[in-house]
């Protein structure tokens, strides 16, 4: 711990200059293809999360995206309207919704995955192993909140 005691208040909101900076990036690669469809970023993160949570029921969606149900039920409806999930009921509790991505949204989701992996990967490719384990690693800990 001694060695981080020369975090100061200005390299911290250095630190967080570059994530807001970064994530920008990252997320500005699909804007054009997002766009075409009429959706937006809560499209894409909600995308994202059913992609990488296959059979996600609409309340473990909620929990994760931290929205409102109105908000995520017109998402969930604009991305049924352009018929790239699906929407079914689980077979243990019918009350319960699973959503899936189908073959047109698995192809819509690679079609926006391919537009941010080239800036991931040659960031990655770009940095020595080590350096890529302590990023993962530190931004698990920002995104849990540990001390």
């Amino acid at each position: 711990m001694k060695d981080l005691l020369y975090l100061k208040d200005d390299q911290i909101k250095d630190f967080i200059q570059l994530l807001l900076y970064a994530y920008r990036e990252t997320f500005s690669d699909p804007n054009e293809i997002l766009k075409k469809n009429s959706l937006g970023a809560a499209h894409h993160r909600t995308l994202h999360l059913i992609e990488r949570n296959e059979g996600i029921s609409v309340n473990e969606l909620l929990v994760k995206l931290k929205i409102t149900k109105q908000s995520l039920n017109r998402v969930l409806r604009d991305l049924k309207k352009i018929k790239v999930i699906k929407q079914i009921k689980d077979r243990n509790d019918s009350r319960k919704k699973l959503l899936y991505l189908d073959e047109a949204g698995k192809e819509f989701f690679n079609e926006i995955f391919k537009t941010q992996k080239q800036r991931i990967f040659n960031a990655l490719k770009n940095s020595d192993s080590k350096s890529v384990l302590n990023f993962k690693d530190v931004l698990k800990k920002i995104i849990d909140g540990k001390k």
